[in-house]
């Protein structure tokens, strides 16, 4: 179980906030978010502590039951500074976990804080446990895992299909993989879908969507019943779907689903930069010669000028291993700053064939005969739901 914990300042006025970061100067993971942000900023940032601000012409109880519906697992702290108490009796009825007045409470809140810190750690601990002991996948707060890589046919595609439809097989999460490849699509040949469906589909009901909007639109790959959300391979649609489109999907994915996969084109956009924002992980794919490398380095810089914050949240896949490569493994320790999650091996033979078949990797849950492209994915698998 993780220990670190994200702490979320929501309010207004920046005398207050700075007060109450002062306060918790001991604390290193803190962001801080005006109310009208907290509300399309929360479900990405999934803060374990919050502590909600008051603040003239908002309502905490608005905001209150907006956290809670989002994250019904935050432990929620109210800093006040009046003695409003027909306010406190309300926030206290709506759920908050505690709350503060100021500044005659400043010395009360700096004691408790040990408390509250073990509030939230012990909340996770029983989590973590609960999930592991029923082998099963709380709702609420899915993950979004991103595959990208600025260099064209490094097997990104191929490798988030497979590794979506695996992680079906090898665990009891409800998963959902999203082709964002706009122009072209690419998903649906190697799980052999065929439909004219595509997300693009949802675009009328974007401001009241849902997980039944999204049920209604998605595909299921018949093998191991992944769900799949279709690109509109066509750049036509593309170009009209709006600026806040992904991030608006991909949020609700996250709270219907466990893990949403998404699969994302090598040029960037608003709808890529969305999805990289909104990403728990980032996956890059990586071959093992220079042309791959000097991209990366490339992608990075793109990164940094964008505010795409990659620490912690990148961590590189290395595709393609084999005795011909012009790069072994071991070189890339004096080159990347990031950590390698999983190497896939080169598997020409095993891959091509699946590919002209327009097969699956993957037929049933315990299969016996995999291709060695199929068995590194899988290991990758069982070695992240474990």
């Amino acid at each position: 179980m993780s220990t670190e914990i994200k702490v979320l300042l929501v309010g207004e006025h920046e005398q207050s906030i700075n007060h109450i970061r002062g306060i918790l100067n001991s604390m290193d993971k803190i962001e801080i978010l005006s109310y009208s942000d907290m509300k399309n900023e929360l479900d990405r940032l999934a803060p374990d502590l919050i502590f909600l601000i008051e603040a003239e012409n908002e309502s905490p109880i608005d905001a209150l039951e907006f956290i809670l519906a989002i994250n019904p697992l935050a432990v929620v702290v109210f800093i006040a500074f009046s003695q409003d108490f027909d306010l406190l009796k309300s926030v206290m009825r709506a759920g908050i976990s505690d709350f503060f007045v100021l500044p005659d409470e400043n010395s009360m809140l700096y004691g408790r804080l040990d408390s509250i810190t073990q509030m939230v750690v012990n909340r996770k601990k029983q989590l973590d446990e609960t999930a592991a002991s029923s082998q099963t996948f709380k709702r609420g707060r899915g993950k979004i895992f991103s595959f990208y890589s600025g260099k064209g046919g490094s097997g990104r595609t191929l490798i988030s299909s497979a590794f979506a439809q695996t992680l079906k097989f090898e665990s009891t999460a409800q998963v959902i993989l999203i082709d964002l490849n706009l122009q072209y699509g690419g998903t649906e040949t190697y799980l052999s879908i065929a439909s004219n469906r595509s997300f693009a589909d949802l675009l009328p009901v974007i401001n009241e969507l849902n997980e039944s909007h999204i049920r209604n639109v998605s595909q299921i790959e018949k093998l191991s019943k992944l769900e799949v959300l279709l690109s509109p391979r066509d750049a036509e649609i593309a170009e009209q779907l709006p600026e806040g489109f992904i991030a608006r999907l991909l949020r609700t994915c996250r709270r219907s689903y466990d893990f949403v996969i998404v699969d994302l084109p090598v040029a960037m956009s608003v709808h890529s930069y969305a999805a990289l924002e909104e990403s728990d992980k980032i996956f890059y794919v990586l071959n093992l010669d220079t042309p791959s490398i000097t991209t990366l380095n490339q992608a990075q810089e793109l990164f940094q000028r964008l505010g795409i914050e990659t620490e912690g949240r990148l961590e590189i896949l290395v595709n393609k291993v084999g005795r011909e490569n012009e790069l072994n493994p071991n070189d890339l320790k004096n080159i990347l700053t990031y950590p390698i999650v999983a190497k896939l091996p080169r598997d020409q033979k095993g891959v091509q064939a699946k590919i002209n078949k327009s097969e699956p990797f993957r037929k049933e849950s315990n299969e016996k005969k995999l291709v060695p492209f199929a068995k590194g994915i899988r290991k990758w698998v069982i070695q992240m739901v474990e």
